[in-house]
């Protein structure tokens, strides 16, 4: 599995960003969220994500710019996760969401945490909306 995580991968269109507030769907372990929808299929990548911290919890750039780095890296090393359990592209949004400030080990576990809750929530089975009677 390659670890590195190149300027493809890297979430950065407006649209696609405007559409995951609009119509995606999240999955949260606090304190973090992925908000996600599926990308169209002919999409280069697998996966694109971006990632966020407040200004509401981290007032100063340094310290929301710290936890920027910390998500990134720990998509970075847990990425096969998705990557191997994914069949359709994904847009994500990576958030932190909370004014504690938890170690690197705490958010790594976290991270795991929530890829193996949305690999979950993305290949269980769809309801079609219709009841069988019995």
């Amino acid at each position: 599995m390659n670890f590195a995580y190149p300027k493809n991968e890297r979430l950065k269109s407006k649209t696609t960003i405007g559409l995951l507030f609009s119509e995606g769907k999240s999955v949260s372990k606090y304190p973090l969220r992925l908000v996600y929808c599926q990308a169209d299929e002919n999409s280069e990548e697998k996966i694109k994500i971006g990632v966020s911290v407040s200004k509401k919890y981290f007032k100063k750039a340094v310290d929301r710019n710290y936890f920027k780095r910390v998500l990134r890296e720990t998509y970075r090393l847990n990425k096969h996760l998705l990557w191997d359990n994914v069949q359709q592209p994904y847009s994500l949004m990576f958030f932190y969401q909370t004014k504690d400030r938890l170690t690197y080990e705490e958010i790594n576990t976290k991270t795991v945490q929530l890829f193996e809750k949305f690999v979950a929530q993305i290949n269980k089975p769809q309801d079609s909306g219709t009841k069988a009677e019995v």
